[in-house]
């Protein structure tokens, strides 16, 4: 499979400080992309031990970081820089 990206990632993570950008592995890691993983995560946890409290405010963290990138929801998970 090849890459999208016509230049390979130098580092495992980079940060863009001008931009205020992280990349991964050469892809860019958005707000509501993590918090959608968090929210998940946390409500899984949550099922799983029989509903600690600690765990709906990670969700809520979650659910923050996604409303906040939600603007940019179409490219979450597109492959590539």
């Amino acid at each position: 499979m090849g890459s999208s990206s016509t230049y390979p990632p130098q580092r495992i993570v980079e940060y863009d400080a001008i931009r205020r950008r992280l990349w991964i592995l050469g892809q860019r890691c958005h707000h509501g992309a993590a918090g959608s993983v968090v929210t998940t995560l946390a409500c899984v946890g949550y099922l799983g031990s029989r509903g600690h409290r600690s765990l709906l405010a990670v969700a809520a963290t979650g659910g923050v970081l996604v409303l906040h990138d939600w603007k940019d929801h179409a490219v979450w998970f597109r492959r590539g820089a």
